[in-house]
């Protein structure tokens, strides 16, 4: 039997079991090694704070509307969970070129198993030269990779990122790999610490100092080229739109919950004609799609990785037993400055 998380209902976490289903042709069974815990998207919905929760969003349409008569969208099998890392444990009879104890990453939830075809076991082998936690990383990565593709950052522009989490950590490196230079916003004197340790040219804490004014004087008075939120604060969003020069661009990434009651509108984004762009993961910038997408960003993040150009294995702060997933959502839900990425070990589950 497997076991999965289950978000039951708004701040209770249950562990469920599940019937493991025989191989079909061209599957592998793979056993879950490690899977992070958001603190963005799981986040809301462990707080019960989700759009999806009395809303539905139509496919077709593209429009969200309110849920019908009777909708629940808890409990919710898995989380929602999209950090996941692997080994194959038990291949079917013909599946000749793959063996147990190969190390797959991908998004299957939190789960203990996970059965894929092999055609997708092969496109997401965990290279040789990367840790097995570093293979939680390729939604996240993906998240921080396609918000600086939009970004659209040159070599010399200055680059604000508002947001010190696991994405934003990811965002700031890649901003600098871009050629840009960094400046790392956060309310957390260790997530700053951290940036600065992987490379941020500037930190600053938005309680301290005026982000936008000080930016300014780093500029000659321009303000930044590009600012990125990836916090998922509309006050956020708001200092972003104010740092950025005449003309700049400001790309927001962060899942955004509620209303903006902080936007100011008529202000600095409409006196300086600010450029504002939403990046999310479930598409890319039109005039990049024909020659990006998921696979290549994953396999972009992981490359930079093995090449030592991207940190991962650092982000993570918390390790919890598999069962003890109650703990790591409150840990997360207490938003404590010490505490960026979350895993849940699954290999005490391993039989």
């Amino acid at each position: 039997m497997g076991k999965l998380v289950v978000i039951e209902e708004p701040g209770k976490i249950g562990i469920h079991s599940y019937p493991e289903a025989p191989l079909k042709a061209g599957e592998v069974r793979l056993a879950t090694l490690y899977t992070g815990v958001s603190a963005g998207t799981q986040l809301t919905l462990y707080r019960g704070r989700n759009p999806f929760i009395d809303r539905v969003f139509n496919r077709e349409s593209h429009l969200f509307g309110p849920a019908p008569e009777g909708h629940s969208l808890y409990p919710v099998h898995g989380a929602w969970g999209y950090e996941e890392v692997g080994r194959i444990a038990e291949t079917a009879p013909d599946v000749t070129d793959l063996r147990p104890g190969m190390r797959v990453y991908g998004v299957w939830g939190h789960r203990t198993t996970q059965v894929v075809t092999a055609a997708f076991a092969r496109d997401h082998l965990l290279p040789d030269s990367l840790e097995d936690a570093d293979g939680i990383y390729s939604q996240m990565g993906c998240i921080a990779l396609n918000a600086v593709l939009d970004a659209q950052i040159r070599v010399g522009e200055t680059v604000v990122v508002f947001g010190m989490g696991v994405p934003g950590q990811l965002v700031s490196q890649l901003a600098r790999l871009n050629g840009g230079r960094v400046v790392a916003v956060d309310l957390a004197q260790t997530r700053l610490k951290r940036a600065q340790d992987l490379g941020a040219d500037f930190c600053m804490d938005p309680s301290q100092e005026d982000v936008a004014a000080v930016v300014r004087k780093l500029t000659d008075g321009r303000g930044a080229d590009v600012a990125i939120e990836i916090s998922g604060s509309d006050q956020a969003l708001h200092e972003a739109i104010r740092t950025v020069c005449y003309n700049g661009r400001v790309v927001c990434s962060g899942f955004l919950q509620g209303g903006a009651s902080h936007l100011r509108l008529g202000e600095e984004f409409h006196h300086n004609r600010i450029q504002l762009s939403c990046s999310q993961i479930d598409g890319i910038a039109p005039d990049l799609s024909n020659r990006w997408n998921r696979l290549r960003m994953e396999k972009t993040i992981f490359a930079l990785a093995g090449r030592k150009q991207l940190v991962l294995g650092g982000l993570v702060t918390h390790h919890f037993p598999f069962k003890q997933a109650q703990d790591a959502y409150e840990l997360l839900d207490k938003s404590t400055d010490d505490v960026l990425q979350c895993v849940l070990d699954c290999t005490g589950e391993l039989s």
